[in-house]
């Protein structure tokens, strides 16, 4: 942690540590401070969850989590991709997880699959020779509502119907699925916030790691760079209404607010869904789901099926 940092958080340090712990204590594979670790800093894990999205044995080489993608283009938006995998023949994966419908747009996909290919071949080298890319993001919801596990997006000829064949691959992956197979399992597993009631082997020993044992120091330190980041971009918009005196007093606002949205976000989101799927599955009514969130019927139906939930029909 730099001094600045320290500085800021000041007294209120020791407060911050058990905010942050209790968030952590609440997280789950959805969250990406805690994927990154999980996937991006282990081949074996980032192995296990590839071979059950494609279906096939696949041996990676590289990867890295929290990878940032700089854009050349100056003031051009950069990116940083939860996980980024290499595979044994030269194949880039993006592994994305999304835990609300906001950022969900499908051009984000095309955007990413475009920031990986830019730098897959150097000066002097044949087009012919640009590796696949994969993109897959995997949602808390059902992305497109059909109930399926997976959507694979490629390019077609309108004309004929058959595949492009550029090597460009998209993936989403339906987190609310629920089938008695790999995926459904796998699923279920990225829900888990904890580590023993995770059923896969490999994944719990990953996640008690980033919990309970030695890892838990870089899980804090994650969600605590989370809040510094947001915190200097809450001191850039204080600063511009009250005077750069006040750049550190916004800093330190921004930090606890930052930790605060955190944690006020996982326990919404985590309400949220207990709802949604308490009135998916017939346990409430809309009318009682909307109360129970303060919202009105109109904003609870919009809401619940903007987060990929079937709405039921009012009776």
């Amino acid at each position: 942690m730099s001094g600045e940092t320290k500085e800021v958080l000041g007294n209120n340090y020791v407060h911050n540590d058990v905010i942050i712990n209790r968030l952590i204590d609440k997280m789950t594979l959805f969250d990406d401070n805690l994927m990154s670790l999980v996937f991006g800093q282990n081949i074996e894990t980032t192995e296990l969850l590839l071979r059950v999205i494609m279906e096939r044995d696949i041996k990676v080489i590289d990867v890295r989590g929290q990878d940032e993608l700089k854009n050349p283009v100056i003031g051009g938006r950069c990116i940083t991709l939860d996980v980024h995998a290499i595979d044994v023949d030269g194949r880039h994966i993006d592994i994305e997880v999304q835990i609300n419908a906001e950022g969900s747009h499908v051009r984000r996909a095309r955007y990413h699959s475009s920031m990986m290919d830019a730098r897959m071949l150097k000066e002097g080298q044949e087009f012919k020779e640009i590796k696949d890319s994969y993109v897959i993001f995997i949602y808390d919801h059902d992305k497109f509502r059909k109930g399926l596990p997976f959507y694979h997006i490629q390019r077609r000829v309108d004309e004929t119907g058959e595949v492009f064949g550029d090597g460009s691959h998209i993936i989403y992956v339906n987190g609310r699925y629920e089938g008695n197979d790999d995926i459904g399992r796998m699923m279920r597993d990225f829900h888990q916030c904890r580590p023993e009631q995770i059923e896969s082997e490999t994944l719990s020993k990953a996640v008690a790691y980033y919990k309970e044992k030695e890892g838990r120091g870089a899980m804090s330190e994650a969600v605590r760079k989370y809040a510094m980041e947001y915190a200097k971009e809450y001191a850039k918009e204080y600063a511009k209404e009250y005077g750069e005196e006040q750049r550190r007093e916004g800093m330190k606002a921004g930090i606890k607010t930052g930790i605060e949205t955190g944690i006020e976000t996982g326990i919404q989101t985590g309400r949220r869904t207990e709802i949604f799927l308490s009135v998916q599955d017939g346990d409430y009514s809309v009318n009682r789901g909307a109360e129970k969130l303060g919202m009105s019927v109109d904003e609870f139906e919009k809401s619940m099926s903007e987060a990929g939930y079937r709405v039921p029909e009012l009776v």
